[in-house]
């Protein structure tokens, strides 16, 4: 069995809907926390037991932001975006009653914690967010939640014979060795498929594809589709829940397209401005009816340690030795 908690980075929530219900609360990684914004926009992500007398702080229960700090609903014991406590009712703020807060990243609107065996501050960090701008298309996703673990769903990222033999890709090749550097993996490889549009036509795709793989719980992959010219971007991210669950959400942007090689397939008829908010709509629904093929097979697999492989397996044993750093025990 796999230790279910890798240490790594995991999405909490987006920026987006932490402001818009002002106090999140989730179950991450078999923690409870919260999360919220003060009033200059920092973004806290915290434990949601108060250290006080160990009130769940969370919405459900009544915690609610007051002023940009946390307030507990059980004596009114108030936290800034830091975790120290900064005032109560009727007595001085305690200097010993400080919130567990987590170290936090943010990749365009995208919230990430950082979660480290035995509590350890993170040794390495997420990547500078990439560009954005009109030119890309604001972000879409999707979530599934369904019983599995991050270091599975991210081996598909070096997988490349499950493409075609799961999903039907074609004339799958790697386009470059992989490449480790800590943390760090990346993984290209070129692929044709055949998508349908509007259910009715079908229409084959030129793929090359480059995953970065930052930890078990963020995984960015580069799309260039070469037949239409259009480039797009996604993001895996798996983030276990309970230690039997895991949260899978699936994050597409695609570029403008304003001369599409291919007129239909690269939605030509429709204005400029809407091509790449579409396309990144279609991408995702595709990305989502691949993800739904895996995980019919993911909720039932078992580890296997070692691997028995073959030679066509490619570098997934050293994607397992890879992930070996996520654990405490080969520390």
């Amino acid at each position: 069995m796999l230790p279910p908690f890798p240490e790594g980075w995991y999405l909490v929530a987006t920026r987006e809907s932490i402001e818009r219900h002002k106090l999140i609360e989730k179950t991450w990684l078999g923690e409870e926390i919260v999360a919220w914004a003060d009033e200059d926009g920092r973004v806290c992500v915290a434990d949601a037991i108060c250290p006080h007398l160990g009130s769940h702080m969370g919405p459900t229960v009544g915690g609610l932001v007051r002023d940009g700090c946390l307030v507990c609903p059980f004596h009114g014991f108030t936290f800034n975006t830091s975790g120290r406590c900064v005032a109560t009712p009727n007595a001085p703020a305690p200097k010993a009653a400080r919130l567990k807060v987590y170290e936090t990243a943010e990749i365009l609107g995208m919230v990430f914690a950082w979660w480290g065996l035995g509590g350890r501050p993170a040794p390495w960090h997420l990547p500078d967010e990439p560009s954005a701008g009109a030119q890309w298309s604001s972000l879409r996703s999707v979530t599934m939640r369904f019983r599995g673990h991050p270091q599975e769903t991210t081996e598909n990222s070096v997988d490349v014979e499950h493409l075609e033999y799961t999903h039907g890709y074609e004339n799958v090749e790697p386009a470059g060795p992989l490449a480790i550097d800590g943390a760090y993996l990346k993984s290209t490889f070129d692929f044709k498929s055949v998508r349908r549009v509007a259910g009715l036509i079908d229409f084959g795709s030129d793929v090359s594809a480059v995953t970065h793989v930052h930890g078990l719980g963020y995984s960015y992959v580069e799309i260039h589709e070469k037949s239409i010219g259009m480039d797009a971007r996604l993001w895996v991210l798996a983030t276990p829940v309970d230690g039997e669950f895991i949260n899978l959400t699936l994050v597409t942007q695609a570029h403008e397209i304003r001369r599409p090689g291919r007129f239909i397939a690269g939605l030509g008829f429709l204005p400029t401005r809407l091509r790449h908010r579409v396309m990144s709509h279609i991408l995702l629904k595709e990305e989502k009816r691949y993800v739904e093929q895996d995980v019919v097979i993911w909720e039932r697999k078992r580890f296997r340690s070692p691997p028995r492989l073959c030679r066509a397996d490619g570098p997934i044993g050293k994607y397992r030795l890879y992930c070996r750093q996520f654990y405490s025990e080969v520390r």
